[in-house]
């Protein structure tokens, strides 16, 4: 066997690795995204650990450890790529859905710590008109 032939069939063999682990990284990505929208937080840490040691693999499969790296892959390698594109758009839901939890708590912190903001609460009475709350008194009311 030629050294070209054995580069050649190294490298089907390491794409062929590469392939298996992206698509396990897919499905925990899934994973990791339907358990962040039950918020079970134990889950989604072991996800995240399992997550990390899958990209270590495919970072040592692949050689490319930052994005230009990836430009430097033979053209075999294009499938590889799409999929990996794929995983990141999946990491990105997954990052959206904690910032937006993480803003909502920001929201509920502010509004229980300012008593300026829960004086303008508008609610109903009973007879379904709104009403405003507290009415501020002094140079604010103004």
């Amino acid at each position: 066997m030629t050294e070209l032939a054995s580069i050649n069939q190294d490298m089907e063999a390491s794409l062929a690795k590469a392939m298996e682990r992206v698509a396990l990284l897919e499905s925990l990505l899934e994973q990791e995204f339907e358990a962040l929208k039950l918020q079970d937080l134990q889950n989604f840490d072991e996800l995240n650990q399992n997550k990390d040691k899958l990209l270590q693999e495919l970072m040592a499969l692949t050689g490319v450890y930052k994005a230009e790296d990836a430009l430097q892959l033979d053209p075999r390698w294009n499938d590889f790529k799409a999929k990996m594109r794929l995983c990141r758009n999946l990491h990105r839901r997954s990052e959206m859905l904690v910032t937006r939890k993480l803003d909502a708590i920001k929201g509920a912190l502010e509004s229980l710590r300012s008593p300026i903001h829960t004086s303008n609460v508008e609610t109903y009475d009973r007879l379904g008109k709104m009403k405003r709350g507290r009415q501020i008194s002094g140079y604010m009311s103004v």
